[in-house]
């Protein structure tokens, strides 16, 4: 009696345990990749862009998802001594103020020192106490959120969607409050600087009265109209643009919410986009006075 003839499901497309595994191995490396295929997938990623089978905005928001993958909250939060924060003990003027100078929609609010973050005072919510000033202002405080500076990225956009948190602080090692990091911030390296209401650029020359008297100035705005508005004699033969100077008597372009001096000036960073500053807040400098 004859053998029965071997099974011929192998050669109708079931590849072996092995091979299975091998192209399997293959994929998890495409998808989660090495450095050395990290790189590769980066110029394929151009690649499909000079071909025009995608679109620059689309490879900047993959190699954006790719580059996230290895941060960690300490690598975008806004550092401690950079942040805006409301004492619980301020009196009300005090604290719409800085709400109306700073523009935040959050502010995280401590107690005694700094450190001592206590809750989350949604902006809106201080109309509440202007309506009906006997509510404590310990009442209006949502939880503060509280993250490692080594929390990964694509950890805490999960956490933020879940939660429903849009700002988290953050602590180092030793559990002192290391600095803040928002959901916009976290997005902004997928698709880049979110552009907000300061972003409308119908003025002339890019200069705008804030409420508090204070300028708003386009970072590409001349240096001329800088000098007009403004009654100085910035230097214009190096450079052509206020963003430029300012980066220039920096020695690198500043980070948002960074103040710098130049001449009677300082310029704080009110948004930055594509490395570069889009919107400055203006104000003079006092001059000091001798003895």
């Amino acid at each position: 009696m004859s053998e029965p003839p071997p099974s011929r499901s192998h050669h109708r497309g079931t590849a072996p345990a092995a091979e299975r595994r091998s192209l399997f191995d293959r994929l998890v490396d495409f998808v989660s990749p090495g450095p050395d295929s990290r790189e590769e997938l980066m110029e394929t990623l151009a690649d499909a862009e000079q071909r025009e089978l995608i679109a620059p905005e689309s490879r900047a928001m993959l190699e954006g998802v790719i580059r996230m993958a290895d941060m960690t909250a300490g690598d975008v939060m806004v550092a401690a001594p950079r942040m805006d924060l409301l004492d619980i003990a301020a009196p009300y003027d005090e604290l719409l103020a800085l709400v109306i100078d700073t523009g935040h929609s959050r502010f995280p609010v401590y107690e005694g020192q700094r450190d001592n973050v206590i809750g989350i005072l949604m902006a809106k919510d201080l109309l509440k106490l202007q309506r009906a000033p006997e509510l404590n202002l310990r009442t209006l405080l949502r939880p503060a959120v509280f993250v490692p500076e080594s929390k990964n990225l694509n950890e805490l956009l999960r956490d933020f969607r879940s939660n429903r948190n849009h700002l988290a602080m953050v602590i180092d090692e030793f559990g002192n409050t290391a600095g803040l990091l928002t959901i916009e911030d976290v997005l902004e390296e997928i698709v880049g600087e979110i552009e907000d209401e300061f972003d409308d650029a119908d003025a002339e020359n890019g200069i705008y009265t804030l409420a508090d008297g204070a300028q708003r100035v386009a970072g590409d705005t001349t240096i001329a109209s800088v000098n007009m508005a403004f009654g100085v004699a910035l230097p214009s033969d190096e450079f052509d643009t206020i963003g430029g100077l300012v980066a220039h008597e920096l020695g690198r372009v500043p980070r948002r919410a960074e103040t710098v001096q130049v001449a009677d000036l300082a310029f704080q960073v009110m948004l930055t986009r594509g490395g570069a500053v889009r919107w400055f807040r203006v104000t003079r400098v006092a001059a000091a006075t001798g003895a």
